[in-house]
């Protein structure tokens, strides 16, 4: 039995660490022939702050059993963020629906300046430091899906040189 207990702490330990965030509750209904059914979808947020971010929906009868299933769907969908130093490495844009997230790097100690889902996703996936808009929608699901969409539109300054045969100095400065 303590041999087993050994294990467990060990692969803890060795699995990074993860913080999570709720983005949005929403309480849904399905009419039925009997009446309403209720339940609620979660949407949620996990990033190690080190380059690390993901969401993921969750949808259940409880609220934590939502959050709960939105928190491991986050952990399955997770991707890798392109950083230079504290910022990202160039302007970027994303869209879902009728979402659209414009993403600009700031200077050193300019901070997040972002509101909501995108604030969220930010801070969990290790920016200090950007300045967003969020265009035409609001609705929480719409914006951070545009968000994941531009930190994957997002590209190292080696890449870029690699695709224009150029070097990184000459169209990174």
């Amino acid at each position: 039995m303590p041999r087993d207990f050994r294990k467990r702490a060990e692969t803890e330990e060795r699995e990074p660490e993860f913080k999570d965030q709720v983005i949005s509750i929403r309480r849904v209904t399905k009419v039925v022939k009997g009446g309403k059914n209720l339940s609620f979808s979660a949407l949620a947020a996990v990033g190690n702050e080190k380059g690390m971010v993901g969401i993921g929906k969750g949808k259940a009868r409880e609220v934590p059993q939502a959050i709960a299933k939105a928190v491991e769907a986050a952990k399955k969908n997770m991707m890798s963020v392109t950083l230079a130093e504290t910022t990202i490495p160039h302007i970027v844009q994303g869209r879902h629906g009728a979402g659209l997230v414009v993403l600009r790097p700031a200077s050193k100690g300019t901070g997040v300046i972002a509101g909501g889902a995108v604030r969220i996703i930010m801070e969990l996936a290790g920016v200090k430091d950007i300045l967003t808009k969020s265009i035409r929608s609001s609705n929480p699901i719409t914006v951070a899906h545009a968000t994941i969409q531009a930190l994957k539109n997002l590209v190292s300054p080696e890449q870029a040189a690699r695709v224009r045969n150029k070097t990184r100095e000459t169209i990174w400065q």
